[in-house]
């Protein structure tokens, strides 16, 4: 529909995690590079939080495609799973062969612990990433903590990444979570996109699908998708999106304020 109309290549604000739309805002930025620093220093486990749709999961995406091939890594999608089926995704992840029974516990630790030395002694490193992590459970979080104690004298074999919405840090801070919230060794917390960035994204996204030079959106739509979106990409994919639609209904290449609130309305309720 609008993306002919308009001569997109690809729909400029699907929702999905597209590294091939990061905008990397001085936010987006800086929680790669604590990321990066957590694994190539091996500060064990690291912590990164951020709202519903502020690019978590992208960001994620973007380390894997871009990290250092001396770094293994595996990425968790679904906590859903128990203590032995975590320790079974990660071996899985890594490409690590199961010679033992993949049903015991301690077999499938001492499979990963022999995995990890034998990396380190190459000269490697091995981060683990557990997206939505907010929804681990108290034994699912003590099952990470012990797998952080897999280290040599000098060196954390295992890097551990938990990504997770604010009640993320909520968990850690019960008391029965305590060891593991004394050894995380980064944290950050990704806020919001600014106004400035927002129209930065926007314009972004709109060169990425390759839309035509007259396709614009006023200053008073952009705040208007600021203001609604509160600056959480998620929402201004959504905005925007149906603004887009709305555009093509009335056949115009200026999508104004009017455009966005009713594109608001219609998406946000």
């Amino acid at each position: 529909m609008y993306k002919e109309f308009y001569g997109f290549k690809e729909n400029a604000f699907n929702i999905t995690s597209d590294p091939a739309f990061y905008f990397e805002s001085l936010q987006h930025k800086e929680a790669y590079s604590h990321l990066l620093y957590g694994i190539k220093h091996r500060k064990g486990i690291i912590a990164m939080t951020g709202e519903v749709g502020t690019g978590k999961t992208t960001l994620c995406r973007i380390l894997l495609n871009q990290i250092d091939a001396n770094i293994k890594t595996a990425f968790i999608l679904n906590p859903n799973f128990s203590q032995i089926q975590l320790l079974q995704l990660i071996t899985k992840d890594l490409g690590i062969s199961q010679t033992g029974s993949k049903n015991n516990k301690l077999e499938l630790i001492t499979t990963l612990n022999e995995f990890l030395i034998d990396e380190t002694a190459r000269g490697h490193n091995v981060a683990v990433i557990i997206d939505e992590a907010q929804n681990l459970n108290i034994h699912q979080l003590e099952q990470i903590r012990l797998l952080s104690n897999l280290e040599t004298e000098k060196d954390k074999l295992l890097q551990i990444i938990l990504v997770g919405q604010p009640e993320l840090l909520d968990h850690l801070r019960k008391p029965s979570l305590r060891q593991l919230n004394s050894r995380i060794g980064v944290r950050y917390h990704i806020q919001p996109l600014t106004r400035h960035d927002v129209k930065k994204y926007i314009g972004h996204r709109l060169n990425i699908a390759g839309a035509p030079d007259n396709l614009c959106f006023t200053a008073a739509a952009v705040d208007a998708v600021f203001h609604f979106s509160k600056g959480t990409p998620r929402l201004i994919n959504i905005l925007c999106e149906h603004a887009l639609l709305a555009g093509f209904v009335n056949e115009t290449f200026t999508l104004s304020d009017e455009l966005v609130k009713s594109a608001a309305k219609e998406a946000l309720g």
